[in-house]
């Protein structure tokens, strides 16, 4: 049975959810240790006693809740923020006079950083703005005056939290990014896998169906073109692969910005020119092409394809709807030539200067035109009561010359 792959999503911003919970004990443990060190220079030293309790409880009680970010809701991060900004506007409360003039420590101290960060981590800059926002105006009604330490350490928490949220930002939308290319790798490999099985059993069976069908004609015979067509199909569906879907997808929020439509970038190297002539084959084309790839030049497999596809519209436009056509892809060292055969009544001779004297340049410019400008030839050979054939040979140098030009 083979083996499906499957892929795996990291969040990166985990380690940074880990980090924030053994900050909020340390923190805790700090602005404890900082109290009882001035626990005699505090003039209501109960209101700091309750406070530090309650603030031990609800750090140790919440540890779950900043694990990650589906734990750490919209609420919580507003109790949390709450409880900082609490703890220091009761500072003048609890402390003397002179100490909170001089810059003395906060109640939570820097355990307030955690709660901002919390709010970074968890919305990106935006909210930590917010957060630093709230924790500064704080700072300044404790303090009574925009002193220069007090400023000091809100823009400190302020920047600090902001470049936090925004590299958060980035690592995310570098981790859906990255999902993203997984996906579309293990899907390609996928598909190829199935391309394989379907070629090895489907197909060969629907080709099989064909041509026993035609043998024993009557009712099988239309079967078998049936299953003709089916097999054109698929082998259609399974070469060319899966269409994108259009999607236009924007979130500043969440600092990604994806745009994918249905239109295919312009190629940068060679393309496959059996890929272009997949299309046309079908229950009365038959394609004929090598196992490996035909690279050309992107604006020269474009002309052949179109120049088959010329050719093709003059069969049904001549030998008629039901008339039976073949392409066959030669991949020459030097270059590469297309043929298209038909089993129509043929041209008469003459017929192709006739209907260019009356102003009709289908065969001229469609198809000859196209190969002329690529340095390559078209060849148009018909007998009369035995079809038409058309040979289109292009040389391999063209991607070359056609780059120089472009460049020009």
């Amino acid at each position: 049975m083979a083996k499906r792959e499957r892929v795996m999503r990291m969040s990166v911003e985990q380690p940074l959810w880990r980090a924030l919970t053994g900050y909020r004990v340390l923190t805790m443990l700090y602005a404890v240790g900082l109290f009882a060190t001035a626990y005699d220079e505090f003039t209501r030293p109960w209101v700091a006693v309750a406070y530090f309790a309650m603030l031990c409880a609800w750090t140790l009680a919440t540890l779950p809740r900043v694990a990650n970010a589906a734990r750490c809701t919209k609420r919580f991060l507003a109790a949390d923020l709450t409880i900082a900004v609490t703890g220091i506007l009761l500072t003048p409360v609890a402390d003397a006079h002179e100490r909170v003039q001089a810059g003395g420590p906060t109640l939570p101290s820097i355990w307030t950083a955690g709660a901002v960060l919390a709010f970074a981590i968890k919305g990106g800059w935006r909210w930590a703005a917010l957060a630093s926002g709230l924790v500064a105006v704080a700072n300044l009604v404790e303090r009574g005056s925009p002193a220069r330490d007090t400023v000091h350490n809100v823009i400190l928490v302020c920047i600090a939290s902001v470049a936090i949220g925004y590299v958060v930002e980035v690592a995310r939308a570098s981790e859906r990014t990255l999902a993203r290319a997984l996906e579309i790798e293990a899907a390609t490999r996928e598909r190829e896998r199935l391309a394989r099985d379907i070629h090895d059993s489907v197909l060969q069976v629907l080709a099989m169906v064909q041509r026993r069908g035609a043998v024993l004609g009557g009712e099988a015979a239309e079967l078998g073109r049936m299953a003709g067509e089916q097999e054109v199909a698929l082998r259609t569906l399974v070469s060319g692969g899966l269409v994108p879907v259009s999607r236009v997808s924007e979130d500043a929020a969440e600092g990604a910005l994806v745009r994918a439509v249905d239109e295919e970038p312009e190629p940068s190297g060679p393309v496959d020119l059996r890929a272009l002539l997949a299309p046309y084959a079908g229950a009365l084309v038959s394609l004929a092409e090598p196992g490996a790839p035909v690279p050309l030049a992107p604006a020269a497999a474009r002309e052949v394809a179109a120049a088959v596809g010329a050719a093709l519209d003059n069969v049904r436009r001549h030998a008629g709807q039901d008339a039976r056509a073949w392409i066959l892809v030669e991949d020459e060292p030097d270059e590469v030539i297309v043929t298209v055969r038909d089993d129509g009544p043929g041209i008469p001779e003459g017929r192709l200067v006739q209907a260019e004297g009356e102003g009709r340049l289908g065969v001229a410019l469609s198809i000859r035109g196209r190969l002329r400008d690529l340095g390559g030839s078209a060849e148009l050979i018909s007998v009369p009561g035995q079809g038409t054939e058309v040979e289109l040979k292009v040389p391999k140098d063209v991607m070359d010359t056609r780059g120089k030009a472009e460049q020009r």
